[in-house]
């Protein structure tokens, strides 16, 4: 595009979706921005659309902010935020008005923590006078069928003699004393909260013996516990209710000192009752959590409601005790997706955030853990960010006690492409590096898979190749020869901008390293980071003859040689060092084309190896140098037209521009693809023609060749591409679909000026094939990372639009772009 040419600037921005800021009280408002330069007649001549964010603090947000009118002021002062949009900003305004800011704990040495929570202090309330006796359980029993303080008298000595296990075989046997419990408890529960806490952790005691479960089933006691449990929390909302109703009477009444005291005397009475029934709260979810046992059992507690029972139970955190019983139990239940869904619809996530970080470590610890379950669910991912989790969870990386939990998490967010932005909004690459550079050889393999993930995000590659960190990287991966560490260097060098250039400087220690044979995956990363430096500075011809590439490329060639992810990685760089010309006709004159060829056939069925040799192809006919060896001197053009009308759909559009060059170049292969191409999309109609043509020639056996005009009948259907193409302004250079070669393009990007046969422009693969040449765009095939729930190879490569390559020898997965088996992570496979 000249200078001069260029008259107008077209801009537009388009508004994408609003957001609280993960660490600030800020809104996050999304947009993209297209601009078009125009040229004189008013015609797009350039370009460019991006993804923007606009940050808007809200730093004088309190508790007292009018919302409303905030919202209206951000609207009216902010144009990229529609008017209709005034109720979600209220909300988010509203968020971050009540999110509390919790500071990061400092960091500890690591202790012992225990992943079961403490069993109910079963003293409380229990001391009496005297000492029960098994041998006067007759009297006892007598108690329960008096008042209710006699009942609670001997539900309390039934519980001091449960209290030692010994006893318990005793009473199981005496059917009497456990009918006449659960009979007492069906009854006069509601009667009393202490008589129900004393039953209840009886049948307690029992449940912690697994062959005592099927009298407590029995007597269905669970579903008593449930129903008790049901009522206790809803009772408690109605208490609260209450005191706030009378905290702001305080302010409405006249008598504020009488309207204090009664208040204060409430709170009291309230703090009081509450104590008792989260006593009876936690001694009825130990029971239950113990029946849980029984995957049958859960199930009916499943559907019974008692996972909202015990979200809805997250809101108590002022009793750590009970709360670790509560997230224990979550834990264990959300290794299903059933019951993580139901958590996930009571709006888990927001109820965990206030428990991380917490100063019981036991807590944090196994709520991190539930968080981890959680986390394999992408839509619960995103709430972790949007309630402010991703800071907190980075500042507990110091935290030995949690550090692999909390990468584990760390881990699962990275897999969502727009969450690893949110990374450079944290101290998380810092962190994590200096974890990485401070680690033994043996690292973490949480760590490494983190780091993988991080990498394939362009700004965060940015962040961690700054200063020395591509230095040190480079360092550490070849010391130890690791893989994974080369992984995330190939993840690095695939981003466009500097950070490409700052692989030249290796590039001899990549080449030795790819070319040695005793640590073959690590070689195998070195040469996929080779294929990744479409660096049009960079001296390809000089490297090819300094190293003695080609040879050794040959040798790898041949069909059986090698693996099939090797002889992949061969073909990618292979047409990387095509884009050069000089080095083009260097591997254009060695006879690589016929070794391409070869593979070519031996490989037919592999949809990914295909697409790289044609590109190949691609790349070496958009040179003039070697443009005439490939049509003149090969059979590749025959192989392209084959290949013309594959299924795959990339493979079809490659075929297209690489058949387009040579049928401008060649009017005999130009006649052969117009024929292909006419052959293709009329077969039906060639069929039925066909079909024809036999019922007329089985005619003039019948009547003879009198009076009888065949169809067709001495010509070829092919000769005649007219039918296709028809007869006014066909012109026998411009091929179908619109593909048009770069001589007849002008500087507009138009066809000799005509908008109508503009080129199109961007599909699937966001630029891998635009309407113009581009020599230095490739399929991709080594991305670090992929979206959510697409099938990889052991690379990491997708295999959803191609067939999967032979594995080999190589045995290490990869589950959504990052390690799987190393990595102890499945689709589902959470800890237990």
């Amino acid at each position: 595009m000249q200078a001069d040419e260029a008259r107008y600037l077209k801009r537009k921005v388009k508004c994408g979706s609003i957001d609280v800021h993960p660490t600030e009280k800020a809104l996050v408002v999304n947009y993209e921005l297209e601009a078009t330069i125009l040229g004189e007649m008013g015609d797009a001549m350039l370009g460019e659309r991006k993804e923007c964010q606009k940050i808007i603090r809200v730093k004088n947000l309190n508790e007292n902010t009018d919302l409303t009118a905030l919202s209206h002021e951000i609207i009216d002062k902010c144009k990229l935020i529609s008017p209709s949009k005034l109720p979600e900003i209220e909300q988010l305004l509203y968020y971050l008005q009540n999110r509390k800011e919790s500071s990061p704990p400092k960091a500890s040495g690591k202790t012992q923590l225990s992943d079961k929570p403490l069993e109910p202090a079963l003293t409380d309330g229990t001391e009496l006078d005297e000492e029960a006796n098994l041998n006067d359980t007759d009297d006892y029993l007598e108690l329960l069928y008096e008042d209710i303080p006699e009942k609670i008298r001997g539900a309390a000595l039934f519980l001091q003699l449960a209290r030692n296990p010994d006893n318990l075989e005793e009473l199981f046997h005496n059917e009497t004393i456990v009918g006449a419990l659960a009979r007492v408890l069906k009854e006069d529960w509601k009667r009393s909260t202490e008589l129900a806490t004393h039953i209840i952790s009886i049948f307690f005691c029992f449940s912690n013996f697994s062959h005592f479960h099927g009298v407590i089933l029995h007597f269905k006691i669970g579903a008593l516990c449930m129903t008790v449990i049901d009522y206790e929390l809803k009772k408690y909302d109605l208490w609260n209710d209450e005191i706030q109703k009378k905290k702001r009477n305080i302010m409405e009444k006249e008598e504020k000192i009488r309207a204090k005291e009664e208040y204060d005397k409430s709170v009291k009475k309230f703090e009081s009752v509450v104590k008792k029934q989260e006593q009876l709260l936690r001694v009825s979810f130990y029971l239950l959590l113990n029946l849980a046992e029984d995957l049958k059992v859960e199930m009916k507690m499943r559907n019974k409601g008692i996972v909202m029972l015990l979200v809805k139970s997250l809101d108590r955190t002022e009793n750590s005790e009970l709360l670790m019983l509560v997230v224990s139990f979550l834990k264990k239940l959300s290794i299903f997706i059933e019951n993580k869904n139901e958590m996930a619809e009571h709006c888990i996530i927001e109820r965990l955030a206030p428990l991380v970080p917490c100063d019981n470590e036991d807590l944090l610890n196994i709520s991190l853990r539930l968080l981890k379950n959680l986390s394999f669910d992408s839509e619960q991912r995103s709430k972790m960010i949007k309630f402010g989790l991703l800071p907190k969870l980075v500042s507990l990386l110091n935290n030995e006690n949690h550090k692999l939990v909390v990468l584990g998490i760390l881990y699962h967010i990275s897999m969502d492409d727009k969450a690893k932005t949110m990374f450079t909004y944290t101290d998380c690459i810092p962190v994590v590096m200096k974890m990485l550079f401070d680690s033994p050889e043996d690292t973490d393999k949480e760590l490494l898979a983190l780091c993988v993930n991080l990498a394939a995000n362009k700004r965060t590659a940015e962040i961690i190749s700054e200063g020395n960190g591509l230095k040190m990287l480079f360092k550490r991966a070849f010391r130890f020869k690791d893989p994974i560490l080369m992984k995330m260097l190939r993840n690095i060098s695939q981003h466009e901008g500097f950070t490409k250039n700052l692989f030249i400087d290796y590039i001899g220690d990549l080449i030795e390293a790819m070319m040695h044979k005793s640590h073959e995956e690590f070689a195998l990363e070195c040469l996929g980071v080779l294929g990744n430096l479409t660096i049009l500075e960079l001296n390809y011809e000089m490297i090819i003859k300094e190293y003695n590439l080609i040879t050794w490329i040959k040798s790898k060639l041949q069909p059986g040689n090698q693996a099939d992810d090797v002889v992949l990685e061969i073909v990618i760089l292979v047409g990387t060092v095509c884009n050069d010309d000089s080095c083009a006709k260097l591997l254009a004159e060695s006879g690589i084309i016929q070794s391409l060829i070869e593979l070519l056939n031996a490989k037919q069925e592999d949809d990914e190896m295909v697409c790289q040799i044609v590109y190949v192809f691609y790349q070496m006919i958009f040179h003039e140098s070697t443009r005439e060896v490939i049509i003149k001197q090969t059979q590749a053009p025959a192989y392209l037209i084959d290949l013309m009308n594959d299924k795959n759909t990339e493979i079809r559009k490659v075929c297209d521009n690489t058949l387009d060059i040579i049928a401008e170049y060649d009017e005999e292969w130009s006649k052969k693809i117009q024929q292909e191409k006419f052959r293709w999309h009329n077969s039906h109609w060639l069929e039925m023609v066909e079909s024809r043509q036999m019922e007329d020639n089985n005619e003039s056996y019948l009547y003879g060749d009198e009076g009888i005009n065949p169809f067709l009948h001495d010509t070829d259907i092919l000769d005649r591409p007219e039918l296709f193409y028809g007869t006014t302004g066909f012109d026998p250079v411009m091929m179908m679909d619109g593909h048009l070669t770069p001589e007849y393009i002008d500087d507009n990007g138009l066809y000799n000026g005509n908008p109508e046969f503009m080129m199109p422009s961007g599909n699937l693969y966001n630029v891998r094939y635009s309407g113009e040449f581009e020599p230095y765009i490739r399929p991709d095939t080594q991305l670090g990372f992929i979206v959510d729930g697409q099938a990889v190879d052991e690379y990491g490569r997708p295999i959803g639009m191609y067939r999967p390559p032979s594995i080999g020898d190589y045995q290490q997965m990869y589950s959504k772009g990052n390690l799987e088996d190393d990595y102890i992570y499945s689709s589902y496979a959470y800890q237990r």
